[in-house]
């Protein structure tokens, strides 16, 4: 029943007593899907058919833009109820999403408790541990047994976001030692926590760029890493589920800056208006730089009317030359992003490219020639020696170029995917062009080439 209505898009309002059954009887993610996938108008009536505990389950997986639109249908007590359910840091993510005066509202309805952590979280820095991290965690005192440890948990930790590992801290809360649930379950209850948590603790820090925590957590499979501030106290966790959505906003916001689409909140289902919002500036943009490209052009007309065949071989390089850039570019940013390489990869890097570029090379620039040969006319065949040379050439630069500017950029501390392929692709197309033609223009110059 809930499948088909998911596939149609529509409430049958006849039905709404089974439709609340089956909203209410399906997973959390599931229903959110569902709801977001309905039309704008009857986004509301589907959520208010759910009961409290699944409202505040399925609110977590809605689309921020879905989840103003629901808040600002409910009544306040509906809302308040449902945001002071929610995790810290998804509560933030929220209000992050929200405006100011509905966020001050709904702050003022939080308990003193939740309003502290939320307010918390949001005094660090967008991207950075601080921000994705939650205040939701199991913490012990230094000199606890296991016995008192294990009832401690059972008493007060039940709504914590994870219980598989708890946290040891001094009377000044600083991060001492980290013990796992399952070393608490197998250790006799009158053993010391100390005698069993591990010192060697994996930390970090509030300002630490978020993606450099997902590498950590990464790297040793942990899932769920400490957060400390400058003083070493704990101050909350990242947990896996953080990680899920970091490294998926982070791949997004990568390929869309590859693909010339500005920010990484355009979705599937994003509306017209933010579609037309997040690409319009780029295509602006590519068509100024695409005026640079066109530059290298104009101071040849001449020479194309006089060779013809030369407007059928141009966008060969254009196309061929931007892919090969792409390809490279495309290689070092994931290795980057998911830390196989570093900029002191560099050399290594390129020395590889640079030999896969060779062979590249040699093949599309015969390719070149075979193709000019074909169309050219036979007075004008000369030219496919020139066009198999310089895009040859062309190969070299894109593969030297789709290596060396993100690994640029990371070494400068900056994202090293704001090298769009448009960009590369333009620089490769004025760069080839240029050289193309005047090799055309001093070829005819020279040997008193015409038609």
């Amino acid at each position: 029943m809930l499948m088909q209505d998911v596939r149609d898009s529509v409430i049958d309002i006849a039905d709404l007593n089974q439709l609340k059954l089956d909203l209410n009887g399906t997973q959390p993610v599931d229903v959110g899907e569902y709801i977001t996938q309905l039309p704008e108008q009857q986004r509301a009536i589907a959520f208010r058919l759910l009961n409290k505990h699944q409202a505040i389950d399925v609110f977590e997986y809605l689309p921020s833009e879905v989840q103003e639109q629901i808040i600002n249908s409910l009544h306040d007590v509906q809302v308040a109820q449902i945001v002071e359910a929610m995790s810290p840091d998804e509560r933030a993510e929220l209000f992050d999403e929200l405006p100011a005066g509905v966020v001050k509202r709904l702050l003022q309805e939080l308990s003193p408790e939740e309003r502290q952590a939320t307010a918390t979280i949001l005094g660090y820095a967008e991207g950075t541990a601080g921000r994705v991290m939650t205040t939701e965690y199991v913490r012990l005192r230094d000199g606890l047994t296991v016995g008192e440890a294990l009832s401690k948990i059972r008493r007060q930790d039940e709504d914590k976001e994870t219980i598989y590992y708890a946290y040891v801290t001094d009377d000044n809360h600083k991060l001492v030692s980290v013990v796992s649930l399952r070393q608490l379950l197998f250790t006799f209850p009158e053993v010391l926590i100390t005698d069993i948590a591990s010192t060697r603790v994996i930390k970090v820090r509030t300002q630490m760029p978020q993606e450099e925590v997902a590498q950590i957590m990464k790297r040793y499979d942990l899932i769920a890493v400490p957060v400390v501030d400058r003083e070493e106290r704990l101050v909350g966790i990242v947990t896996i589920d953080d990680v899920v959505d970091i490294l998926e906003e982070e791949a997004t916001e990568d390929i869309q800056k590859l693909a010339g689409v500005s920010g990484g909140d355009e979705q599937a289902f994003s509306s017209p208006l933010i579609t037309l919002r997040k690409r319009l500036p780029w295509l602006f943009g590519v068509m100024l730089l695409y005026i640079g490209a066109s530059s290298a052009i104009a101071p040849f007309q001449s020479t194309i009317s006089m060779v013809p065949v030369l407007a059928v071989i141009m966008p060969l390089f254009s196309n061929t030359g931007g892919t090969v850039a792409i390809q490279a570019l495309t290689v070092t940013i994931r290795g980057l992003g998911v830390g196989e390489v570093t900029p002191q990869d560099t050399f290594k890097i390129l020395r590889k490219e640079l030999q896969a570029g060779l062979g590249t090379a040699v093949a599309l620039g015969l390719t070149m020639i075979m193709l000019s040969l074909i169309w050219a006319p036979p007075h004008e065949r000369w030219v496919s020696l020139v066009a198999g040379t310089v895009m040859a050439v062309n190969t070299l630069v894109a593969v030297t170029l789709g290596t060396l500017l993100p690994m640029g950029l990371k070494r400068l501390k900056l994202d090293p995917a704001l090298v769009s392929g448009p960009l590369v692709t333009t620089i490769l197309d004025a760069v080839g062009f240029m050289i193309f033609l005047t090799l055309i223009s001093t070829a005819l110059h020279i040997f008193h080439l015409k038609p």
